[in-house]
């Protein structure tokens, strides 16, 4: 099976990024600051939202916290960030804000319900139009962040191709194995590493979301035994 919509997303994710890169010097700071509250904001509400699909808590709350230490122990972060650096060394880049954008970008566009479901609509039904919506928001989204952190957050496309595709063909491969359950508890956990991803760009807290990463396949495994 071809993930189109996951093709569509990482052509918009490019497009975006490259109209972000070209206003870069011509976005002044307070219109950039506004942006990011704006997307800040946003993104608390699409994670709360997602959040208080929970179906069981103690499920989630567990693999918050499972998914957490094993991705200290795995130590994610730094490992992101070694593949992001090599990435800029590559692409022979010199923002400075290259590694930053690239692991925001990629967080923002990968966590978050419309990610998770829109790959089990197509994959299950063949039902692109959750994915082709996400692409829309994607791209714009990315025009303010490339604006900001400069030409990494084009090279979020590569996890977003990864990430998605392989749950498009996933779920086509696996589809009685996702019940409504399921879904609800992968997408609450999803947001609340999405509410984390606010606080990041609001200013608030620095979280470690990439070490939390883990408790998305956590959720799905407890679920799966305990449910």
């Amino acid at each position: 099976m071809i993930p189109i919509g996951s093709l569509v997303n990482a052509a918009a994710i490019i497009g975006g990024s490259l109209i972000g890169v070209m206003l870069h010097s011509r976005f002044p700071e307070r219109i950039r600051q506004i942006v990011f509250q704006g997307l800040g904001l946003s993104t608390m509400v699409i994670g709360m939202q997602m959040a208080l699909k929970v179906q069981d808590i103690l499920i989630l709350i567990f693999s918050i916290l499972i998914g957490g230490i094993i991705g200290e122990l795995l130590k994610l972060d730094t490992l992101f960030e070694r593949l992001a650096s090599k990435l800029k060394k590559m692409t022979g880049s010199t923002d400075a804000g290259f590694i930053d954008g690239l692991i925001t970008a990629s967080l923002i566009f990968c966590i978050g319900a419309m990610a998770i479901i829109g790959s089990f609509e197509e994959g299950i039904k063949g039902n692109t139009t959750i994915v082709f919506t996400k692409s829309i928001l994607d791209g714009f989204a990315s025009i303010a962040l490339a604006s900001t952190y400069g030409i990494g957050v084009l090279f979020a496309f590569i996890p977003v191709l990864l990430y998605q595709g392989a749950l498009t063909i996933f779920a086509n491969s696996f589809q009685e194995w996702f019940s409504p359950m399921m879904i609800a508890q992968l997408t609450a956990t999803g947001g609340v590493l999405i509410i984390g991803i606010s606080m990041i760009l609001l200013d608030v807290k620095k979280i470690n979301l990439s070490n939390l990463l883990p408790s998305l396949g956590i959720v799905i495994l407890l679920t799966a035994y305990f449910k």
